[in-house]
C-alpha cells in the first residue's frame, strides 16, 4: 500500500503528523516511535476508528490492557495516580503514535492511565489482531515490540507501578524484590531502615512495622507479605490452567531450552503448557547484552530475546504460567504428573524439563543482609540504574561475568572485576576478553578473591586477598554482582530421576545405564539421546548434564528435544483424556519424514 492512500472511507494522516507537536514527549531510545502511513494503513484494515472528546479515558491504570490505539489526531496523555491529589503527567503523544506497553502484548493490567487531553480520533485494534500482525509484518512487529520494552523500561526507571515496603532486612521483601525485578514489572521500593516516607506510609494504611513487607497499589489495593502468585496474580501474570490439566507436552522452565522446546511443540500441533517458577527467560533474560547468539551481529538483550521467545511462543498456541514452583513428579497411568507449590497438578503425556541452573550465592561473611539492595546475582537496566556515581564490583571469571562488567561500565564510573583464577581466558570469550582489556573503566584483578562485605545499612565496601601475596585490602564499592557459577534446580527431582554427582540430569545412554534393563526391555527401544531415566521424560539446555552453558545450545536442545518428544508419542498410543482438540491435535514432526 503506497504512502498516499488513505484510509478506508477516512483522509490519510495529515502530513505535519510526521513532526512532532510542540506538547509531545521526546522519542527516547526509540520507546515512542511514530508509525509511518503505511503502517497506519495496515493496522486499520484490522480496527476501527473512535472520536475522543477531552479527559475520555482509553487505558485505566489497575485494569487488564485489551486494545490497541493509534492516535490519528489530538494527543492522548499517560499519567500516574489518575485522579488523585498525586496525579502527574507521564508522556504525551500526538498523531502517529500509539499507546502501550509492554503488558499490553501480555494481557497484564496497565501501570498508568492513558486519558485523551485534546479532542481527536484514535484507531482501535483488539489485541488479538495485533498479536497476529506483529507476528505476521516483520517491521511493525519490530517497532512495537522495541517500543514496549524500551517504554517498559522506562517506567521501572521512573518507580511507577506498586511499591513494596519492607526492611532489606527481611528475606521475603527479597523474595518480592527479586520476583518484581526478574519479571520486569514497574515497582518501587520504600526501605523500612532508612526511607523517611515508610513511616508515613504505615500509618495512612493503619500497619505496623511487624506486618511487612507490603505490596501498595493506587492507595486502594493493600497485600500484606503476599506470596508470588498472589503478586503475579495483581499484576495480571498467567495463571495455571484450571482443574487437572491433560495435555500432550508439559514443559518446566522457560528458559531459552523451554522457550525453544514451546515454540517447535506447539507450532508442530502439540498442546503445550509452560510452567515457571519465577520468570521468563530464565538466567538468560537477565543478561544485559549476549553478543555470540546466531543472527544478532549487534547483539541483543536477554530480555528482549525473552520477550520475542514469548511471544512466538503464545502465536502458536502454548500457554505459559508464572510462578508455579514444580515439587513432584510421577508416572501414572501412562502419563506423567507434575506437582506444585500451590497444591495444584498438571498432567501431560510427556514432559520437557527446562529448569536450568541457578547463580550460586557467595558466602562470605557481611553478605547476606545486603542481597537485594546493593548485592545482586544479575546485571540489568534496573540494578545498573543505581550505579552512575560509585564504583561497583563484579566476581566471576566466565561469560556472564564479562557481560555484566561491560553493562555495568556504561553506568558506573569504575568496573571492578575480582578473577580467582590467573588469567581470563579459561572461562571467558575471547570477544569479551578483548573489549574488557580496552575498557578504561574496568579494572582486572586476577588471583583475587572476596573475603567479607561491609557496611550496615548498604554496601561501603569489600575486603579482597590477593592469593600471590597473602595482601589483603578494602575495595571502595557500592554495589556488587555476582556470578560465580551455578547449580541445577533438582531437588524435587532427587529419588525419581537419575542425576549426576553435581545433581544435573542424566540422558541418553548415561540414564539408561542407571536404570534397570527391564525398565527399556518393556519399552522395546533404548533411550533416546534427551530422555531420562524416566520413559517419556526429557531434558533440555543447562539442567541437563554435559550440556553446554549457552544461549544457543540451549535453544538447540530444546528445539530438538521435540524431536525425540515426536518419536516416543509415535510409540505410545494416545491414552483417554488426552488433549485432541482440531487446533492442538498433536502430529507428525517434519524432522521425522
Amino acid at each position: 500500500m503506497s504512502g498516499d492512500q488513505s484510509l478506508p472511507g477516512e483522509e490519510t494522516v495529515p502530513e505535519e503528523a510526521d513532526e512532532a507537536v510542540f506538547w509531545e514527549a521526546p522519542d527516547i531510545y526509540g520507546a515512542y516511535p511514530r508509525l509511518t502511513q503505511d503502517q497506519i494503513a495496515r493496522l486499520a484494515e484490522h480496527g476501527q476508528r473512535r472520536s475522543m472528546a477531552p479527559n475520555d479515558v482509553l487505558i485505566r491504570e489497575g485494569e487488564r490492557c485489551e486494545t490497541f490505539f493509534v492516535v490519528l489526531s489530538g494527543a492522548v496523555a499517560v499519567v500516574e495516580d489518575h485522579g488523585t491529589p498525586e496525579e502527574h503527567v507521564l508522556r504525551v503523544h500526538g498523531p502517529g503514535r500509539f499507546i502501550g506497553e509492554l503488558g499490553l502484548l501480555h494481557g497484564q493490567v496497565a501501570f498508568y492511565t492513558a486519558v485523551a487531553r485534546e479532542p481527536g480520533e484514535v484507531l482501535v485494534v483488539s489485541l488479538d489482531q495485533l498479536r497476529h500482525l506483529v507476528s505476521q509484518d516483520s517491521t511493525l512487529g519490530d517497532v512495537v515490540l522495541r517500543a514496549c520494552l524500551g517504554r517498559r523500561a522506562l517506567l521501572v526507571g521512573q518507580g511507577a507501578g506498586f511499591r513494596i515496603i519492607g526492611s532489606r532486612y527481611s528475606p521475603d521483601t527479597r523474595r518480592l524484590r527479586e520476583f518484581a525485578i526478574r519479571n520486569r514489572l514497574p515497582h518501587r521500593w520504600t526501605d523500612l531502615e532508612t526511607d523517611e516516607e515508610a513511616e508515613e506510609l504505615l500509618r495512612r494504611f493503619g500497619v505496623g512495622p511487624e506486618e511487612t513487607p507490603l505490596v501498595i497499589w493506587r492507595d486502594t489495593t493493600l497485600l500484606r507479605n503476599p506470596s508470588n502468585a498472589e503478586l503475579a496474580r495483581l499484576i495480571g501474570l498467567p495463571s495455571l490452567p484450571a482443574g487437572n490439566h491433560h495435555g500432550d507436552l508439559l514443559i518446566v522452565g522457560s528458559g531459552p531450552a523451554g522457550l525453544a522446546a514451546a515454540v517447535y511443540a506447539a507450532s508442530e500441533g502439540l498442546s503445550t503448557t509452560v510452567v515457571e517458577a519465577m520468570a521468563t527467560g530464565g538466567q538468560a533474560a537477565t543478561s544485559s547484552r549476549i553478543e555470540n547468539l546466531l543472527g544478532f551481529p549487534a547483539g541483543i538483550s536477554g530480555a528482549e530475546l525473552t520477550e520475542r521467545a514469548v511471544l512466538q511462543a503464545e502465536k502458536f498456541g502454548a500457554r505459559i504460567s508464572v510462578p508455579a514452583e514444580s515439587t513432584r513428579l510421577e508416572r501414572r497411568d501412562g502419563h506423567h504428573a507434575v506437582g506444585f507449590a500451590d497444591g495444584s497438578e498438571i498432567t501431560a503425556r510427556t514432559v520437557v524439563l527446562a529448569t536450568g541452573a541457578r547463580y550460586r550465592r557467595l558466602r562470605v561473611p557481611g553478605i547476606e543482609p545486603l542481597e537485594g539492595s546493593s548485592v545482586h546475582y544479575s546485571a540489568t537496566v534496573y540494578e545498573a540504574q543505581q550505579c552512575r556515581t560509585d564504583p561497583v564490583a563484579v566476581v566471576g571469571g566466565g561469560n556472564s561475568a564479562g557481560q555484566a562488567v561491560l553493562f555495568l561500565a556504561g553506568y558506573a564510573p569504575q568496573v571492578y572485576l575480582l578473577v580467582r583464577g590467573p588469567s581470563l581466558e579459561a572461562h571467558m570469550s575471547r570477544y569479551l576478553i578483548d573489549q574488557i582489556e580496552r575498557h578504561p573503566r574496568v579494572r582486572v584483578l586476577l588471583h583475587t578473591e572476596m573475603t567479607q562485605a561491609l557496611g550496615d545499612k548498604a554496601l561501603e565496601a569489600v575486603t579482597v586477598v590477593d592469593h600471590r601475596t597473602g595482601e589483603h585490602r578494602h575495595l571502595a564499592v557500592r554495589a556488587l554482582f555476582v556470578f560465580t557459577g551455578a547449580d541445577p534446580h533438582t531437588d524435587w527431582l532427587s529419588g525419581v530421576l537419575a542425576l549426576d554427582a553435581r545433581g544435573f540430569v542424566l540422558t541418553g545412554a548415561e540414564a539408561q545405564a542407571c536404570s534397570v534393563p527391564e525398565l527399556w526391555q518393556s519399552q522395546g527401544r533404548d533411550c533416546l539421546t534427551l530422555e531420562t531415566s524416566l520413559p517419556g521424560v526429557f531434558a533440555a539446555g543447562d539442567v541437563r548434564s554435559g550440556s553446554v552453558k549457552r544461549v544457543a545450545s540451549a535453544v538447540g536442545e530444546g528445539a530438538m528435544s521435540i524431536h525425540f518428544v515426536h518419536r516416543y508419542l509415535s510409540h505410545t498410543a494416545a491414552p483417554r483424556g488426552t488433549d485432541t482438540s482440531p487446533h492442538t491435535r498433536p502430529k507428525q514432526s517434519a524432522w521425522l519424514a
